[in-house]
């Protein structure tokens, strides 16, 4: 009788090639990349960037440079060259296939989008055509290396087929090893790894036009995933969660720089919006990452913050007639946010699952419809219906006017980029209290509610008065970014706080940001946000499939990933029951 119980397969390559000349293939194809993209790609500058220009690259081009370089430099590591296996600690043949898959894309999308936006292959250069053959080149190569580990068969039954060959390249290496470096050592990797986020974030956002941004974001997604594959993510996330307050404080730090990054205020906008809707997130992540229950309507108490606001700052719309200072006008919009959550949560909260989402749905379009008929005809003239309270005055904190430029270190710096750094300190509130929250007793009893209900109850715990505790406080946390959101966009209108619609913030969409960021963490939130509302402002041009496209993203997500681009080890350990720990660490008590 023979055992199929379990079997090792040695490291055959997809493409069956000698290791060495696999390896001097990627580097030739990665090497004539980078020339290729000192060459003109297309003869008219009809196409946004300025391809036609030889000797300097430009626009879309810089991408698949940068794409091609660092497929180069994880193939030398890989062979392996003196100072440079630091780069790969999980192994090398994963991430070079995924950063020469990531050069192809980027490259083959930018003459696509030339073929289809002037007319025809006619418009494109010979440079265009090395390239595309280059990027192929390189990706065959890639292809022909050894993967990192033998393909491991645990059940004995299934044989190594070409898809489940290439899956096990690009997802399986060794585990790296850990190292022990000083402490000085740490503090510096986590504060360059921040300015490259900021590098990237402000990238990002300064892209003129679609095409850009979508090259950009398919480059720097399949990186981000190779650099997974290679170790270094888990090397940066032990040292994080080592140094949970310098993560912190370089994370904030590297965010109050953005404004000090920017020359149009028409982006600094766009961050301090991303900014609130992430805040709004993590404030719903307190009620669906923590405690579990389903939230449909949250967007009402980031709405009833906005409208508490605008009534008492001195709009010369406003029914009230008063104008309270900043201070009182947030405890203002905070406790009016706290006091509906209370009423809303106490007669519902006794249910759970789809009952309570519906619930929560209907007070969500409850309140929109009531501000809409408090206009003086269908009821109290308190809100001006439809119209909103419009004319919120500029703030002004100890004599600092933000509506006018002030200058920091010498740089200007605008209305949006003021109101930036005021909603980085609520956000640095939320994130704090957030924490404190989850790594308390009561942070621990909302897990345990959210894992079984029922169990809570019979190990003592008081599900309804701290289900009632999550609800105000994520409320709250709500309502103190209404109020800011509400100075920042100097009106309050209805119609800003939906249901669902093709721009956020509105429930659909914060709800998504939390599921695809990773519930029950810090970053996965703001990550998530961040993706949703950027995606949407950017890729306009595709504006009537928005909704497919995001609805497709969420399907592809939860078939893949269905913990969250960020999620914590207790949640892989859940949804992947091989996801073991590469530094074999025990799960921390807020992991646990």
């Amino acid at each position: 009788m023979t055992d199929t119980t379990h079997t090792t397969q040695p490291h055959r390559p997809l493409i069956p090639l000698p290791t060495r000349s696999a390896r001097l293939t990627t580097i030739t194809g990665a090497t004539l990349t980078i020339i290729s993209t000192f060459l003109a790609w297309t003869w008219t500058t009809k196409f946004p960037g300025n391809l036609t220009v030889n000797g300097y690259p430009g626009g879309l081009q810089t991408l698949t440079l940068t794409g091609a370089a660092l497929t180069l430099l994880y193939a030398l590591a890989g062979h392996p060259t003196r100072g440079l296996r630091w780069l790969t600690p999980a192994g090398s043949t994963a991430p070079t296939t995924l950063l020469a898959l990531a050069t192809l894309t980027t490259t083959w999308y930018t003459l696509g989008a030339i073929t289809t936006d002037l007319g025809g292959l006619a418009n494109l250069e010979p440079g265009g055509f090395i390239a595309a053959t280059t990027t192929l080149i390189t990706l065959t190569g890639a292809l022909a290396l050894p993967p990192d580990q033998p393909y491991d068969d645990h059940d004995g039954t299934r044989p190594p087929t070409t898809w489940r060959r290439l899956r096990h390249t690009l997802t399986t290496g060794r585990p790296p090893r850990a190292k022990t470096i000083p402490t000085w050592a740490e503090i510096l990797i986590i504060a360059a790894a921040f300015a490259l986020g900021l590098y990237l974030f402000s990238y990002g956002i300064d892209t003129e036009y679609g095409e850009l941004f979508v090259g950009f974001l398919l480059l720097t997604g399949i990186s981000l995933a190779a650099l997974s594959r290679a170790g270094l993510t888990t090397r940066l996330s032990t040292l994080t969660a080592k140094n949970r307050n310098t993560t912190l404080t370089a994370a904030f730090i590297a965010a109050a720089c953005f404004p000090l990054t920017q020359t149009n205020d028409a982006y600094t906008n766009l961050a301090t919006s991303i900014l609130i809707f992430a805040t709004v997130a993590l404030g719903l992540n307190v009620v669906v990452g923590l405690a579990g229950l389903l939230d449909l309507g949250y967007v009402a108490f980031l709405g009833v913050g906005a409208y508490a606001a605008a009534l008492v700052s001195g709009s010369p719309e406003s029914a009230i007639g008063v104008h309270f200072p900043f201070w009182a006008a947030i405890l203002t919009g905070i406790g009016a946010s706290l006091v509906f959550g209370v009423l809303i949560g106490a007669p519902t909260l006794r249910l759970r699952g789809d009952y309570l989402a519906i619930v929560t749905l209907g007070f969500g379009e409850i309140f929109r419809i009531t501000m809409l008929n408090l206009n003086g005809k269908t009821g109290p003239d308190i809100t001006n219906g439809a119209m909103g309270i419009p004319n919120i005055p500029e703030l002004n904190i100890l004599g600092f006017d933000f509506g006018k430029t002030h200058h920091i270190l010498g740089t200007p710096i605008g209305r949006f980029g003021n109101y930036y750094l005021l909603m980085l300190l609520a956000t640095i509130v939320v994130v704090l209290v957030f924490r404190r929250a989850t790594e308390s007793r009561i942070g621990r009893a909302w897990i345990a509610i959210r894992e079984d209900e029922t169990a809570a109850t019979a190990m003592g715990i008081n599900a309804f008065r701290l289900k009632l505790l999550a609800f105000a406080l994520g409320a709250a946390l709500a309502g103190l970014a209404g109020t800011i959101q509400a100075h920042v966009i100097t009106t309050a209108t209805p119609d800003q706080y939906q249901f669902a619609g093709t721009v956020p913030p509105n429930s659909a969409f914060l709800l998504a940001a939390v599921i695809l960021g990773g519930m029950g963490t810090i970053t996965g939130p703001i990550v998530g946000a961040a993706l949703l509302y950027l995606i949407p402002s950017k890729m306009d041009f595709m504006q009537d499939y928005q909704l497919l496209l995001f609805g497709l993203a969420l399907i592809l997500l939860m078939r893949f990933r269905p913990e969250g681009l960020v999620a914590d080890r207790r949640k892989q350990l859940e949804f992947h029951e091989d996801a073991v720990p590469a530094d074999g660490a025990p799960l921390t008590k807020a992991e646990a």
